[in-house]
């Protein structure tokens, strides 16, 4: 009972330890027993004990080379083959070329080191290898085929899980099972050892090492077979051993590489980044114990598929890739232009080959070669017969022409034919009359009383026969022979009416230039350009008409015809009925004296019923649209009631021109951009005056877009300019102007101008300051002694608060200069 007990307790403890053991505490085991000295046999017996399966051993195996980043070479016995000592598949453990930031590669290479004991053991290291693009150029053009082994996509890593080639030939450091199955069932995985055997259980050791996979079947199957006389006996190869290669010449990173025993020479040369800009692509040598066994092209594997040369690698091979012979650059009408590696002896036809032939546009009869070697420059042309026997040269640069761009057996038509273009000179087409039938005939258009025949000279320069197209083509003159580049054109009467316009402005919905036609009247035009406007005037419309006498035989002082007319409904000319338009005529449709568009002003501020205002006359004045408004409210303070008035165009043309007067008078330091110019301005206005006289100067007139704004009374004086502290006071009735800067303002300040003082009014009037009297709601603007151009005109362009404009001050200031 007590020993069923311990039993079952031992067996609760491997269960919880088996659960609580995670892929990271595993690995971090496997590290801390292998510093303790402990075998790799021995931690995989430990792990087994301690509950972890065969598959969480696979994985941890899976974590631990993604972490390192390659799958490096392991030695004999290491804890990861000890751990899937069951699995058959085979996994690539050469070195793994790893592009890591963009054109920086790493490429793992062996070497040696030595231990404390003094005990030497192959390591390897990662090494970064930069793959410029200036090793695919020479001369600035890109030399084909030199990218193969720059290409991420192109490693040519072998498959390692393909059938075992029989004549593989076993080493020291590959791994075989050996299957025993029928009569006795045994299944071992076992490694070639340094001696070259392998040690059967039970049985002792057996040498391979040096025999091919199906010699070595043999030998074993004949070893063991008196022992299990009644079973049959297999041998396969697991994981591969690695090899050590060495790669030298011209290579990005010549050295020593360790990889895969199925590894071939081109994963090799990848492996070393490929040639550098003086390796060959054509004549790359494989050493096997001092003598040559292979030799590779790596054009006939591009251009043919071929990858013969490019074996299987062995142990201690060396690859050599010596300088390249002839680079050839071709260039024109090639598919491929591009330069190119050439063996010796190579010739034309070689290269055209390589650059895939001509195009379809090349000449082929003969290329030229540009020669840079010798003395001096030299060029050959080679003729279609000698590209096969002419050898290139390094250094050698071939042209391709295109063809001429002329024509053995064409001729053309254009102009008004149904089919227009090229045709073929001869068969069917052989005269005038053949090539306009050949055309489909004719257009219905055709103007057939003359053609142009365009004729090549021996110069090739063109000379021009008139034809009688129309009487070709009915038997009444002779049909005319063409030759090579002839070209037929046949005018069209549409192409010269295609050019002629007529012109509407005015009041139409779209004045614009139209396409003249044939039999159009004014009430047709009108119609194309969207009919006539509101506005339009239909008592007159005048068509101007150009001057056309083609035998006149001096000057004339008339310009231009001129025709009035008179629209009636349904746009009937009142005149002659038969009027037609003629090309260029221009036709005027005025805007009628009797349209009047809309016209509003605003009434803002204290009036009973604020708001827009139609103006129902031109004259319409002050005093009556305040009435219509109800007139003022108690509260309004009428001496300060303003109108702000839009500018017109011809105000702002106006304000320009004083700009520009500025200018001229302050020199170059005026800069008018700086000059801030509003859109609207304030009429100066006494509305009580104008309430109490109607009619009067002081009833002014409005017009469209005027704002009348009533405020409310404003107990405050503002104080500005050339003061010591400009600021807004309280008003107080009787005081003048001085009384103010110097009780409420601080007093004048240095340089102020005090003769120029004025004062701006609430309602836009502007007086000089002396002997002013002082209203609630004015400015007092102090200006100073001395100012430059700009100056003067900024302070112009702003004098008063919002209540100031361009125009008012511009003219107020005038004419208080001349007052002074």
């Amino acid at each position: 009972m007590k020993r069923s007990l311990l039993v079952l307790s031992l067996l609760l403890t491997t269960l919880l330890v088996q659960a609580q053991m995670s892929d990271i505490q595993v690995m971090q085991y496997v590290q801390r027993e292998s510093k303790n000295g402990a075998s790799q046999s021995q931690i995989a017996t430990k792990l087994m004990q301690k509950g972890v399966t065969m598959q969480q051993l696979q994985r941890v195996r899976s974590q631990y080379e993604k972490m390192n980043g390659t799958s490096a070479v392991r030695s004999s016995g290491s804890t990861t083959d000890q751990l899937t000592a069951d699995s058959r598949m085979r996994e690539s453990n050469g070195a793994v070329r790893v592009d890591a930031e963009g054109n920086e590669l790493y490429v793992q290479k062996v070497g040696t080191s030595t231990d404390a004991d003094g005990e030497t053991a192959t390591v390897e290291n990662r090494q970064k290898v930069y793959i410029p693009d200036s090793v695919n150029t020479i001369n600035g053009k890109r030399v084909f085929g030199r990218d193969i082994f720059n290409n991420k996509a192109l490693s040519f890593e072998p498959n390692m899980n393909i059938a075992t080639p029989t004549s593989y030939i076993v080493g020291p450091g590959d791994k075989v099972f050996v299957d025993v199955y029928g009569g006795s069932q045994k299944s071992e995985q076992m490694e070639v050892g340094p001696d070259g055997s392998i040690v059967v259980t039970g049985y002792g050791p057996i040498h391979i090492a040096g025999l091919s996979v199906a010699a070595a079947n043999a030998k074993i199957k004949q070893t063991l077979g008196k022992r299990y006389s009644s079973s049959k006996i297999r041998m396969t190869l697991g994981q591969t051993r690695t090899i050590m290669v060495n790669v030298m010449g011209e290579v990005m990173a010549p050295g020593t590489y360790t990889l895969s025993a199925f590894a071939s020479v081109f994963h090799a040369l990848y492996m070393a980044g490929g040639v550098n800009s003086l390796g060959t692509l054509r004549d790359i040598k494989v050493f096997r114990g001092g003598r040559q066994i292979a030799s590779v092209d790596i054009y006939d594997y591009i251009l043919n598929g071929k990858l013969s040369g490019n074996i299987r690698l062995a142990e201690n091979d060396v690859i050599m890739v010596g300088p390249y012979q002839n680079i050839v650059d071709v260039a024109g009408n090639v598919k491929r232009p591009m330069a190119y590696e050439m063996k010796k002896n190579e010739s034309i036809a070689t290269l055209l080959k390589y650059a895939g032939g001509f195009t379809g546009d090349a000449y082929k009869k003969a290329v030229r070669v540009n020669r840079t070697a010798g003395e001096q420059y030299s060029v050959y042309n080679v003729n279609e017969f000698d590209m096969s026997s002419f050898r290139l040269q390094d250094g050698d640069s071939v042209t391709v022409s295109g063809n001429l761009r002329r024509y053995e057996n064409m001729v053309e038509i254009a102009g008004a034919v149904f089919r227009p273009g090229q045709y073929s000179l001869g068969g069917n087409i052989t005269t005038v009359k053949s090539l306009i039938e050949q055309a489909d005939g004719l257009t219905e258009d055709a103007f057939a009383g003359r053609g142009v025949l365009h004729r090549m000279k021996e110069d090739r320069t063109r000379r021009v026969i008139s034809l009688d197209i129309q009487g070709i083509l009915n038997g009444t003159v002779a049909d005319v022979p063409l030759e090579n580049e002839d070209v037929l054109t046949i005018a069209s009467k549409q192409e010269k009416t295609n050019e002629r316009t007529v012109t509407i402005f005015g009041e139409v919905m779209f004045p614009a230039t139209y396409e003249y036609a044939d039999d159009e009247s004014i009430e047709d035009l009108i119609i194309q350009a969207g009919g006539l406007t509101d506005a339009a005037s239909t008592v007159k419309v005048d068509v101007s008409r150009r001057m056309i006498d083609p035998k006149a035989t001096e000057d004339s002082p008339e310009v231009a015809q001129t025709f009035s007319f008179t629209l009636k409904d349904g746009f009937v000319v009142d005149g002659s009925k038969d009027f037609t338009l003629q090309p260029y005529d221009e036709v005027y449709v005025r805007k009628s004296p009797g349209y009047m568009p809309q016209r509003n002003v605003s009434v803002e501020g204290e009036v009973l019923f604020a708001g827009n205002y139609p103006l129902t006359r031109k004259n319409q004045r002050l005093s009556e649209v305040v009435k219509a408004a109800g007139g003022v409210t108690k509260e309004a303070y009428i001496r300060g009631a303003r109108i702000e008035r839009p500018m017109n165009d011809d105000e702002k043309f106006r304000l320009n021109r004083i700009l520009q007067l500025a200018k001229v008078q302050s020199g170059a330091g005026f800069d008018a951009n700086k000059v801030e110019q509003d859109s609207v301005y304030y009429v100066a206005i006494e509305l009580d005056k104008a309430l109490a006289n109607p009619g009067s100067d002081y009833d002014v007139v409005l017009r469209e877009g005027d704002r009348i704004i009533v405020p409310e009374f404003s107990g405050t004086v503002k104080i500005d300019g050339n003061v010591m502290y400009p600021n807004t006071a309280s008003y107080s009735s009787g005081k003048s102007y001085k009384w103010y800067v110097r009780n409420q303002a601080g007093g004048f300040g240095m340089g102020a101008k005090k003769s120029r003082a004025f004062i701006l009014y609430q309602n836009g009037a502007v007086k000089k300051a002396s002997g002013a009297k002082i209203e609630p709601g004015c400015e007092i603007f102090v200006p100073s002694k001395t100012r430059s151009a700009n100056d003067k005109i900024s302070m112009i362009a702003n004098l008063g608060t919002s209540l100031a404009t361009m125009v008012t001050m511009l003219a107020t200031v005038t004419n208080l200069i001349k007052t002074f």
